[in-house]
């Protein structure tokens, strides 16, 4: 979604503004702007439609320097109002106060009629104007005191928010406040910042405070206060970040999706490292009371949105296949709203890269307030989200850095978790032999280099990626934990190379989908060496008497006959287990969509209308 960057300090604050943007440009966005308090004591603007680069030489055309030592600045991702340059932030009421704003305000129309009738003209389309005008309205009544504005203008505002605001009445304070959507402070020497994470501040500070829910800063280039949303001074920690500006930097790779994907052996490796001996899993892993909560559930409920829930969707397979467990998985924005029945004595499991989705969020709120007592546990990869501060449990996934819009690394070490998680719960209501346990450990310690084999299939795949130049529909088949991954395959072609792509269970076929099969889809399908083997053969067998296209993944001891020129196979691994096998699997797929993707010309790492952290409805 939209990201923000701000900051106080002694020197020219531009160039910082423009690094931290760039930094967040795999948020997804269509418009980006910068506003300083110039040497004169004035508000300065530049804004732009486009990538970081357009404001820069928009910035570098301007007649005098543009230059100030606070600041704030923006990247737009559109929710009310088209991508358009009176659309982008920050947005400036009267000469004399602007902000930068992520979120939606739900309130808008009913703030905007009221500020019409006081006179105030609307120049965007946009609902973050009106807190524009109405921090205006509120220094007036604050005696241009900017705090206290802005402690006043929150009270108005329903919806998701976090601002940073700056006003000539105090051109040495930069106040910033959250609600609903992240924000940090980074802390320097002599300096202070706002960001939405802290991958936009990574160059100046490795230091870092997570502001609270409510929260209001006051920040000076010597002094900090924090106040709570009852208005309370506050003391929040400071955190020292791990992550390096060089993490999250292309390096030898052409787009973030392709370091990424080249990634995850490693980040496989950091997500178990500490997480399990030579035979089992140690259940402390997901927190001091884990064991406790275990011992008690009867039931898992899994919640989460788009490649998470296809994470999610595998391990149902596993709760129930393995553990006898029953396991049921929604999708976080349909949960939260059709008032859900939870049975006693289950585990709410919400999945999120950034912790941050808001609708995961509001689901996990919602169930809590519904639900006294429900245990919550996390899978996340961000250590200080809303989800790791409002869950019972939390499990980090340690994948690193993922900038790339399309989730893959993030998703692998999603399942690595959710494995961790099944075979924990296993072991401690006793569903698990020791040696069933022994055996899954070992099968988890093998992933890594079930992952590099599975990447040496890539120049296989970018020869077959060149039958879909012409294509503008995909059909994806799977059976069992590999329906799912089916999915998973569909939604990263059509995130990244804007192909119509849909995933269905292989026995479904004749239900339906065997009316597209033609010489013009292909058809997408997965073939581990597992009890559904030959039923898949056969629905492969129903694509091929009909003219389609085939491209099978599968194990080598799959044996999947390819006999004409349209029906591709490629042994994209071997050996894999129930576990495993899902996993590897989704190597290949996520090298065909990213391939693909440049076949088609596409924006791999920021795809249209589409953001990282979806941090809105």
């Amino acid at each position: 979604m939209c990201g923000i960057v701000g900051g106080v300090t002694e020197r020219n604050l531009t160039p910082i503004l423009l690094e931290g943007l760039r930094r967040l440009e795999y948020r997804g966005y269509d418009s980006s702007g910068i506003a300083l308090i110039s040497s004169e004591g004035a508000i300065e603007r530049v804004r732009s439609l486009g990538k970081i680069r357009q404001l820069n030489d928009k910035i570098e055309r301007t007649e005098h320097p543009f230059q100030g030592q606070i600041g704030i600045a923006h990247t737009r991702w559109a929710t009310h109002g088209v991508p358009a340059e009176q659309n982008a932030h920050p947005h400036i009421c009267n000469n004399r106060v602007a902000v930068v704003h992520n979120g939606i305000i739900e309130n808008f129309a009913d703030l905007k009629e009221k500020q019409i009738e006081q006179g105030y003209r609307f120049t965007s389309e946009t609902d973050t104007e009106v807190v524009a005008h109405c921090l205006d309205s509120e220094l007036d009544n604050a005696n241009g005191d900017l705090l206290k504005a802005v402690q006043a203008t929150v009270e108005h505002l329903d919806g998701a928010y976090a601002l940073g605001v700056i006003a000539i009445d105090q051109p040495d304070l930069l106040v910033a406040t959250r609600c609903g959507s992240p924000l940090v402070i980074g802390v320097g020497i002599g300096e202070y910042f706002i960001a939405s994470d802290v991958s936009a501040l990574l160059p100046v500070t490795q230091q870092f405070i997570f502001l609270d829910e409510g929260d209001v800063a006051s920040i000076r280039r010597d002094q900090l206060q924090i106040f709570d949303k009852d208005g309370e001074p506050v003391e929040r920690s400071i955190v020292t970040s791990s992550l390096s500006s060089h993490s999250v930097e292309l390096g030898e790779h052409r787009h973030y999706m392709h370091k990424e994907i080249f990634e995850q052996p490693q980040a496989v490796i950091d997500t178990l490292q500490g997480r399990i001996t030579d035979s089992s899993v140690l259940v402390s892993a997901f927190g001091h009371r884990a064991e406790s909560i275990f011992a008690e559930i009867e039931n898992i409920q899994i919640i989460a949105c788009g490649t998470s829930y296809h994470a999610g969707m595998v391990a149902r397979y596993w709760f129930e296949d393995i553990l006898g467990l029953p396991c049921s998985v929604e999708v976080a924005s349909e949960f939260r709203y059709r008032h859900p029945v939870i049975r006693n004595k289950t585990l709410l499991v919400t999945i999120s890269q950034s912790g941050e989705t808001a609708d995961t969020l509001a689901a996990l709120r919602e169930a809590k307030q519904q639900f006294p007592g429900i245990a919550s546990l996390t899978i996340c990869n961000a250590p200080e989200s809303s989800l790791t501060r409002e869950s019972n449990l939390v499990f980090l996934t340690h994948a690193g850095p993922e900038i790339g819009v399309a989730s893959t690394k993030a998703f692998t070490t999603q399942l690595v978790a959710l494995a961790l998680l099944m075979t924990a719960i296993g072991q401690v209501q006793k569903r698990l032999t020791e040696q069933r346990e022994k055996t899954i450990v070992h099968g988890l310690q093998k992933l890594p280099t079930l992952i590099q084999n599975a990447l040496k299939h890539e120049e296989t795949i970018k020869q077959i990626a060149l039958s879909f130049a012409d294509k503008t529909s995909a059909l994806f088949l799977g059976r069992g934990t590999m329906f799912p991954i089916a999915m998973e395959g569909a939604l990263k072609l059509k995130e990244i190379s804007y192909i119509h792509a849909e995933a269905y269970p292989a026995g479904e076929l004749k239900h339906g989908p065997l009316a597209l099969i033609d010489e013009q889809i292909p058809v997408v399908a997965i073939a581990p060496k597992d009890e559904l083997l030959e039923k898949l053969k056969s629905n492969l067998q129903e694509v091929k008497a009909r003219g389609g296209q085939m491209i099978v993944f599968e194990d080598e001891g799959s044996c999947v006959s390819s006999d004409n020129d349209n029906f591709h196979v490629v042994k994209a691994t071997t050996n894999v287990g129930r576990i495993t096998a899902p996993i590897t699997f989704n190597i290949p797929l996520q090298l065909l969509s990213y391939h693909v993707a440049l076949i088609k010309g596409t924006d791999v790492d920021q795809p249209r209308n589409l953001a990282k952290s979806v941090t809105v409805e």
